[in-house]
């Protein structure tokens, strides 16, 4: 709004057309920067995003390379599955974990990259390397598929070098994880019966791999492992035994949580939650 008296009397110090001016008009640029910071407000944050290259050089080679990582600063964690698949918003970080060297066909999960004596490094280079092609993913985000390929690798590697039964055990869950969020996806448009019932069986079939890998690392293996204390660990026992229909053994490692005096609350009243649901599998 123009104010014409506003500013009467400043003639006399120089100041002319002054009845002009408009005391709540914003300058042209200041506009735009406020409607650009708005439109951004408002913009979706993508996946890309969220992602960036992190530098790694290989143990076995020496190659240096990047691989796309998640910025966990960014990310908002929004719930978990039953057998503590975490999920995030906005983006699935599993897709992100396993890292693979371009060069020599090298691959692991994030957590045992690193770690490569030089006896499982000479196999590597002589069952892996002399039979690997590269090919590099197409887009600026790991599809489902790319994600699953990289962890298809970290597994063979695993087996080439003899890894222990928990990395073997958790690369598959975490491959049993990828199944499923690639047929959530798959559900949210149209999608095909039998891609989804051949991801169920993958899932299963790789959950159950799992089960048995856990299985022996826990009467075998130092804890923490994988992250994990040995009640969470069993907890995710008994969680995986009822997901591949071994119920007595599910109960059997549930009531081995219910009664440990360590067990933290979080990881008890998930033990707890579980008991309950195995109970209603009996009553049906």
């Amino acid at each position: 709004m123009t104010m014409s008296n506003i500013f009467a009397g400043l003639e006399s110090l120089g100041f002319k057309d002054v009845d002009k001016v408009d005391v709540y008009q914003e300058k042209g640029s200041d506009r735009k920067n406020q409607d650009a910071a708005r439109q951004e407000q408002k913009r979706e944050v993508s996946e890309e995003d969220l992602l960036f290259d992190k530098s790694y050089t290989c143990p076995v080679c020496d190659h240096e390379f990047k691989s796309r990582m998640v910025r966990t600063g960014k990310v908002r964690l929004a719930g978990a599955d039953s057998d503590l698949r975490p999920k995030y918003m906005g983006v699935d970080s599993l897709k992100y974990d396993a890292i693979l060297c371009p060069r020599c066909g090298y691959a692991a999960l994030n957590r045992y990259f690193n770690f490569v004596m030089e006896s499982q490094a000479k196999n590597i280079k002589e069952k892996i390397s002399t039979n690997f092609c590269y090919q590099p993913e197409d887009g600026k985000i790991y599809t489902y598929d790319d994600a699953l390929t990289r962890h298809k690798m970290a597994l063979l590697n695993t087996v080439v070098k003899n890894g222990k039964s928990s990395e073997r055990a958790y690369t598959c869950l975490k491959m049993a994880w990828l199944c499923r969020g690639k047929r959530e996806l798959l559900m949210q448009g149209e999608y095909k019966k039998e891609e989804v019932s051949e991801l169920v069986s993958e899932e299963k079939e790789l959950l159950s791999n799992a089960y048995e890998g856990f299985s022996v690392a826990f009467n075998k293996e130092d804890f923490p492992m994988c992250g994990m204390d040995q009640y969470t660990m069993l907890y995710l026992l008994a969680e995986l035994a009822r997901r591949i229909g071994k119920n007595d053994e599910a109960k059997r490692y549930v009531s081995k949580v219910l009664v440990a005096r360590n067990a933290q609350r979080r990881i008890k009243d998930k033990a707890f939650a579980l008991k309950e649901k195995l109970q209603g599998k009996d009553e049906e």
